[in-house]
């Protein structure tokens, strides 16, 4: 199972951050069981399979931090015995799973509570969390219009419109990401984005964010970003890693006399983006060169 979702994991087959956080955390369910000669040998298998669970995207801060909370957590335990160890494994998993969904799940309530009836929103790309704020939103009675961005290479986008197209009281509108200035400036009341991880005031989320927030600001609409606290890294806590995704993504035949570059993600400056909504709570107070912590990752 670890091997098959660091495959998962580096192929992008799971596209929310927190949701790969939890799938990867599970994978280390594998360890519960088998014989090891010693407790540092185990300690050694964790440590090299949480590694290459990390390695599968590098990018991601919630699959990071969380897979070394697990690690050193057990290790923190000190166990004397391998079945402690497991034992520990067990505990730590659970507790970081819960910890990430329920951020999650707050963090979408309170971003729902900042929609209002009738508004016409815009978000890009995939992610859980302004899904769920969505469905609970229409769920109390709202009704949405909500423009989706394809989110070109891999039109993640796409799959966002067609779960918002289940959902009474929003209907949603797919459009070319090149799209995003003409309704913008025409009929957008505010941008509602996830992110993967604010680290030291710059937002790293899907790449076309930053030309998002920049257009959304010249056109005078607010821009909110969601997600669960633990995405907001303390200085030092995470390095950010950018994943160059592969060629054939952005064009199927071979190219000939010209190179092909593919980011997944891009940097946006906080200066850009108007409220910030976790589980935590909202801060509207990140026009500042650096986001305050609200959570040690």
């Amino acid at each position: 199972m670890i091997d098959e979702t660091a495959e998962e994991i580096r192929e992008m087959r799971t596209h929310s951050s927190s949701v790969v956080a939890v799938k990867a955390a599970h994978a280390l369910r594998d360890l519960l069981d088998g014989d090891y000669p010693s407790v540092e040998e185990y300690l050694r298998t964790l440590e090299r399979n949480s590694n290459a669970l990390r390695r599968a995207n590098p990018s991601h801060a919630s699959l990071v931090t969380t897979q070394r909370d697990i690690v050193e957590s057990v290790e923190a335990a000190d166990p004397e015995t391998v079945a402690e160890a497991q034992e520990a494994l067990r505990d730590a998993i659970d507790r970081v799973v819960d910890e990430v969904e329920r951020g999650k799940h707050a963090a979408a309530r309170n971003a729902a509570d900042e929609i209002e009836d009738g508004a016409t929103l815009l978000t890009h790309d995939y992610s859980s969390t302004v899904l769920e704020a969505l469905e609970l939103a229409a769920q109390e009675g709202k009704h949405l219009d909500v423009y989706c961005t394809e989110a070109r290479p891999r039109h993640l986008g796409r799959k966002t419109a067609r779960q918002l197209g289940e959902i009474d009281r929003i209907e949603p509108t797919l459009i070319v990401d090149s799209a995003a200035g003409h309704y913008l400036s025409e009929a957008v009341d505010k941008v509602l984005i996830g992110m993967d991880c604010i680290v030291d005031g710059t937002l790293y989320n899907r790449v076309g964010t930053y030309p998002l927030a920049s257009t959304a600001a010249d056109a005078d609409v607010p821009v909110t970003v969601t997600g669960s606290s633990a995405k907001i890294v303390e200085e030092g806590g995470f390095r950010f890693e950018n994943d160059f995704r592969t060629v054939s993504e952005v064009i199927r035949e071979p190219p000939e006399g010209f190179d092909v570059a593919n980011p997944a993600y891009d940097a946006t400056p906080t200066g850009l983006v108007d409220r910030v909504v976790t589980d935590d709570g909202v801060r509207d107070d990140v026009s500042t060169s650096r986001v305050p912590v609200l959570c040690r990752a």
